[in-house]
């Protein structure tokens, strides 16, 4: 069976099938067999009926029996029920607002049921429980008592995929060439890739299923760093400009800053010049936790290059970010008495330079004026958004590059920034004040080195985050009102610009910006200048709303997540954040961020529409974690694989995202990755790492 085929070319699918893989993202043969169980249920621990008692959890076998749809007396609720019986007992399972299921299940289908038993009048019962139709007791997994369950959607069944798979592992050759080199695998006890295959579609005991699961997470893991490393080998060839400098100048720079540094950010400061002064390109990743000062060490760093003749390119994830940089930049080098010329360009069309009149502000200018002055070396330091990696935006000397948030730019975007025309490649600063877990960061900034901002400047306070019940709403808007009457400002964060659409029932708790915005100017804040802020808006409706929020002709703002990176209005100290429980951890220690800007004490008012266990443990670390990296670890240890940060974010897979809580087996990889890049920095020793890594995905070679 050739495994790069596609999945209809070996399998009968029906229309329905095919749209439903589609759905699952499995196109070939190959992506079927790479599509792992989400758990397992093991039949050998399975009970008689007899057997039930309340609060078991379980999976009951047996045959249907009777099927019914009924309504409940008092609410008209449809429900369908069926009874199932074994040879030592009968059970009935109910579904409500679930009609179909009495359709889909028939007197006479052998079943299996998981889910909670219960006892009412009637006696035991089972609700809502996950059902699968079987052929025969015994024939479950063909003899197996270990059941792997897939993840479904309608159309494909756990069933249909065990089948298929099993066909699949049937048809594959006795030698498949691991890519793993066999002594990594001994000296991890780690099975090989068709053991692996095997034992985590048909495993015999649950503990085959972990041992295969860390090989593949462990293989995962490892081909991200091996690529990074093979990456950074690449990119250590090229010549970058060296940039000297004379360190009593540079101390007499920094000792200039309107504050005193704190001693992460001279370290990382210090990390940077030295990296600057190598023929070698830098490649610096800096993670400063919400406030903690990272625009100082990418001044200091603009300035080293400057000063050496130099250009610099810095790349902001949104216009609204590149625009407040641009405005720091000049604001920073007046107060430093030096008047660099600074540059800024958007997909927009916004181009902005410092007028000459005043050059604290800035004029709007043509683009072609702006790129003129850009290739002719006039202007040092551009910033901009994407639109920086346009074949029409040259520079002259460009000697480094900073990205900020860089996670949200693709590698393809942030590789035509560092690579330069004429050969050199410029320095690279990236940074991020997105919580990163270390593991994570380890694997997926593998080619970076990692500096870290964990201070906060002197005066900053912690902010005073509470979860509000809905009952505290009018004690939540007190607090508001008092801050302003202090001179004060506010955020009230909303997950939607607009409100739903009625029929859509699930959206209509989800606070809208619009009529959230209109409520509390009409009903709370009748004497308070309320503005909005959302994606929708156009360029300059955004700078318009943020410049008057900066000047406080705003008291409160009104917005969507867009405020999440980057909007300093040191002002602003209390932040409400309604619906919480539809952003992840990280998310809102962001968006909490934005009131941690100044010496005066941050609050953090957080709602959850949701009142579940889960949410409400994930609330209660917001208000217990010290910092950001502290959050983002509990957010690893407490969430379901793939969720942290959204695991396709970082092209992870859900396998991978196991891994990532296991700090040993990162290092392990990543020890291993590095062993082979010294030996072999262009990997053609090892032929099958190489392909592995060009092929970019699960590649399996037979001999």
């Amino acid at each position: 069976m050739d495994l790069n085929s596609s999945i209809e070319k070996n399998f009968r699918l029906s229309p329905r099938q095919k749209s439903a893989l589609d759905k699952l993202g499995l196109k070939t043969t190959k992506d079927l067999l790479f599509y792992f169980p989400s758990r397992y249920e093991n039949f050998s621990e399975r009970k008689n009926i007899a057997s039930l008692a309340e609060g078991d959890k379980t999976t009951v076998f047996g045959e249907v029996l009777e099927a019914s749809l009924g309504k409940t007396w008092k609410k008209r609720m449809s429900i369908s029920e069926i009874t199932v019986g074994d040879n030592t007992g009968i059970i009935k399972a109910v579904w409500f607002h679930q009609p179909y299921m009495a359709k889909m299940l028939n007197v006479g289908d052998k079943v299996a049921l998981t889910g909670k038993i219960s006892r009412n009048k009637s006696g035991l019962s089972i609700s809502n429980p996950n059902f699968e139709k079987i052929s025969a007791y015994e024939a479950l997994g063909e003899g197996s008592v270990i059941l792997p369950v897939y993840s479904e959607t309608s159309g494909i069944t756990s069933r249909w995929l065990r089948f298929a798979i099993q066909r699949i592992l049937n048809s594959l050759e006795e030698n498949i060439a691991d890519p793993i080199p066999k002594e990594i695998l001994k000296k991890y006890h780690l099975p090989s890739l068709k053991s692996s295959l095997i034992f985590i579609h048909k495993p015999q005991k649950l503990k085959d299923a972990e041992a295969a699961r860390k090989r593949l997470a462990f293989e995962e893991i490892f081909f991200i760093q091996l690529a990074r490393l093979s990456q950074r080998q690449e990119r250590e060839k090229h010549h970058s400009l060296k940039i000297n400098f004379d360190q009593e100048e540079l101390g007499k720079f920094l000792s200039s800053f309107p504050f005193e540094l704190t001693g992460a950010q001279k370290k990382v400061i210090s990390a940077v010049a030295g990296d600057m002064q190598k023929s070698s390109p830098m490649s610096r990743l800096l993670e400063g936790d919400v406030g903690s000062g990272k625009t100082a060490v990418a001044i200091a760093a603009v300035y080293l290059a400057i000063s050496a003749g130099y250009q610099v390119a810095y790349m902001a994830p949104t216009e609204i970010l590149a625009g407040q940089h641009f405005q720091s930049f000049i604001e920073y080098f007046s107060e430093l008495r030096l008047t660099p010329k600074i540059g800024l360009i958007t997909s927009s069309g916004c181009q902005k330079f410092p007028s000459k009149v005043n050059p604290s502000e800035a004029t709007k200018i043509s683009r072609a004026q702006l790129l003129k002055w850009v290739e002719n070396g006039e202007i040092p330091i551009l910033i901009g958004t994407h639109s920086l990696i346009q074949d029409k935006v040259k520079l002259k000397n460009l000697a480094l590059v900073i990205i900020d948030e860089q996670h949200r730019f693709g590698a393809r975007q942030r590789a035509s920034l560092v690579t330069d025309k004429s050969g050199d490649v410029p320095h690279l600063l990236s940074m991020t004040a997105t919580p990163i877990p270390r593991t994570l960061a380890l694997t997926i900034y593998g080619d970076l080195d990692l500096s870290l901002l964990d201070e906060l400047p002197a005066g900053r306070k912690s902010p005073i985050t509470k979860i509000i019940s809905p009952e505290e709403r009018g004690t939540a808007y007190a607090m508001i009102r008092e801050e302003i009457n202090k001179g004060r400002q506010a955020y009230i964060i909303c997950p939607r610009i607009d409100e739903p659409d009625p029929e859509k029932e699930m959206a209509l708790l989800a606070k809208s910006v619009k009529e959230e915005a209109k409520k509390l100017k009409k009903e709370i804040f009748q004497e308070m200048e309320i503005g909005i802020l959302h994606g929708k808006m156009t360029p300059q409706e955004k700078e318009e709303a943020l410049l008057k929020f900066k000047d406080n002709k705003i008291n409160i703002l009104v917005a969507t997540s867009v405020v999440e990176v980057g909007i300093n209005v040191p002002n602003a100290t209390i932040i409400i954040i309604e619906g919480a429980e539809r952003f992840g951890l990280a998310q809102l220690h962001q968006l909490r961020g934005r009131v941690i800007r100044s010496s005066h004490q941050p609050y953090c008012l957080v709602f959850a529409e949701s009142k579940s266990q889960k949410t409400t443990e994930r609330l209660k670390a917001l208000t217990s974690a010290k910092n950001g990296f502290e959050l983002a670890e509990y957010d690893l240890k407490i969430r379901g694989a793939g969720e942290l940060g959204g695991g396709k974010q970082w092209g992870v897979s859900d396998i991978g995202m196991e891994a990532l809580k296991n700090i040993k087996m990162v290092e392990a990889a990543r020890t291993e990755s590095q062993k082979i890049i010294a030996e072999s920095p262009d990997l053609k020793k090892y032929p099958l790492l190489l392909a592995k890594i060009a092929n970019n995905g699960k590649q399996i070679h037979f001999e």
